[in-house]
């Protein structure tokens, strides 16, 4: 499980006499729960990534705390970190590296020996469809290809939470329906924790079991998509989604 409680951050933007405040974050608060799909929805800038980032122990908050399985990132980020498999928007692959060497290094880094990693590392490519990638260096992959990788590097400690920053960003139709497919195989046979942000609204309502509207820093909304479109009176899902994340200009 994941809880975020009373996430805070700000953000100096520019210099001098132009410069600005920027708060990303304004209390965030919301917990994903083991066996579920979490979904964080909200338009670019909202704080989706922010907050993840945050949780992942990449940046510190200015107040608030995230806790994994109960271990604070703050204060033990290597424990928490043990236990949480992230997949960022940015990907990071070494693109000299194949897919096995990737996946592998990962697995040292998280206490593994060589055999158990390259043991992960097949079985990985075998639910993932990337068998045929194994063995070619990273660089010249496309999007879908660089997705399994990173995800299966992600996946390599086999942590029980799973955390994924738009990871539909730049990806086919198909590399987006067999990512879909394995995020249910993870919640369903596995029981992963799993928190998957997101701006695309359609990707929410196939896949999260649980979905968080996150509007200027703060929860706008949580719910099923049936209670959000419920509670939006829209009259479908995208515009129930803007009277909750968008009050003002709904009106």
């Amino acid at each position: 499980m994941i809880a975020v409680d009373g996430l805070r951050k700000r953000f100096v933007q520019g210099r001098g006499r132009g410069a600005r405040v920027v708060q990303a974050l304004d209390g965030l608060c919301f917990e994903a729960v083991d066996g579920r799909i979490t979904g964080l929805l909200g338009p670019n800038g909202a704080g989706k990534t922010t907050a993840l980032r945050i949780a992942a122990g990449l940046i510190a908050p200015d107040g608030g705390r995230v806790s994994v399985d109960g271990i604070d990132v703050g204060s033990a980020p290597r424990a928490a970190l043990a236990r949480m498999g992230v997949l960022s928007d940015s990907r990071g692959l070494y693109p000299r590296l194949t897919a096995r060497e990737n996946i592998v290094y990962y697995g040292a880094l998280h206490g593994m020996d060589a055999a158990q990693a390259d043991a992960r590392a097949r079985a990985l490519a075998t639910m993932l469809g990337m068998e045929p990638l194994l063995d070619r260096r990273t660089e010249g992959f496309s999007q879908g290809e660089r997705m399994k990788t990173a995800l299966a590097r992600a996946l390599v400690h086999d942590p029980p939470n799973i955390v994924l920053d738009e990871p539909t960003n730049g990806l086919d139709v198909v590399s987006t329906r067999a990512l879909r497919e394995t995020l249910r195989r993870l919640r369903d046979e596995a029981g992963k924790c799993i928190v998957f942000s997101t701006h695309i609204m359609q990707e929410v309502e196939r896949l999260c079991d649980t979905v968080v509207v996150v509007s200027q820093g703060r929860v706008a909304a949580a719910g099923t998509v049936a209670e959000l479109a419920v509670q939006g009176g829209g009259a479908d899902f995208e515009e129930s989604f803007v009277r909750l994340a968008f009050p003002e200009a709904a009106r």
